[in-house]
């Protein structure tokens, strides 16, 4: 892992004024960071249209048959579903063959060690103490526990979508492969509550993400929104990482 040091002033009562000693940490592939930035555009496709499809709330006027805006809507919902399930089969390798920050034991809560930092994290949050939380490189306990909800909340919406889009062809791939979801759920009405229902997940997940993200980098001074774009952050050196 590519490592550099670099001298930065930060200034504060809680550091006194001191200089300290950085180092860059190289964190995310490039396949991360392009597949994050897919998920963002993909997610706004899916928000938009997928709320106008539930209520339409403008149309062209006149004759249904003089336009076809639903239509348009549709196709670009399922544009943002093709972009979402591609950029999540890139996750799912990655998974399993990208670094270490990036496979699923540094994303997914797993031992005693990481609900213990978690508990910390979540503490130290609330109390508006974050100098007290453990530190990490990469994601800590509470964005573990967001992503690992996140994840399973669009493997929802990609199954109960999917079950709605093969409804138009009883034969074919879709219906066949999801289409017991439709019974399982007690009927297409109940599968599109609960695939609307979902979408609100996302809706509150999107700012809170943002804004938790914006207060890391001024907070902690580590850059972690630029990371999604440079693939790493400046950290640093005489803090102990829970997960180097």
């Amino acid at each position: 892992m590519a490592t550099s040091e670099t001298d930065f002033i930060v200034t504060g009562a809680d550091v006194a004024s001191k200089p300290h000693r950085y180092r860059w940490i190289d964190l995310w592939s490039w396949s991360l960071r392009i597949t994050h930035w897919i998920c963002v555009v993909a997610f706004l496709f899916l928000i938009v249209t997928g709320l106008y499809i539930g209520t339409p709330w403008f149309s062209t006027g006149g004759e249904a048959s003089s336009h076809y805006m639903m239509g348009r809507m549709r196709f670009l919902h399922f544009v943002g579903a093709g972009w979402l399930v591609a950029a999540a089969m890139v996750r799912t390798y990655l998974f399993f063959f990208g670094n270490k920050y990036e496979r699923w034991r540094a994303v997914l809560p797993f031992t005693m060690r990481d609900w213990r930092n978690f508990f910390r994290t979540v503490k130290a949050y609330m109390l508006v103490r974050t100098e007290r939380a453990p530190h990490f490189l990469g994601h800590n306990p509470m964005a573990q526990g967001a992503y690992s909800a996140i994840y399973l909340a669009s493997a929802f919406m990609v199954v109960t979508g999917f079950a709605m889009y093969g409804q138009a062809d009883p034969n074919g791939f879709f219906y066949g492969a999801f289409g017991w979801v439709i019974p399982m759920m007690g009927g297409a009405q109940n599968v599109h509550f609960w695939h609307h229902s979902m979408m609100w997940v996302f809706v509150i997940y999107i700012p809170v993400h943002v804004y938790f993200s914006l207060r890391a980098d001024v907070t902690e001074k580590q850059g972690l929104i630029s990371s999604m774009i440079t693939g790493g952050k400046f950290v640093r050196k005489s803090l102990e990482y829970e997960d180097e």
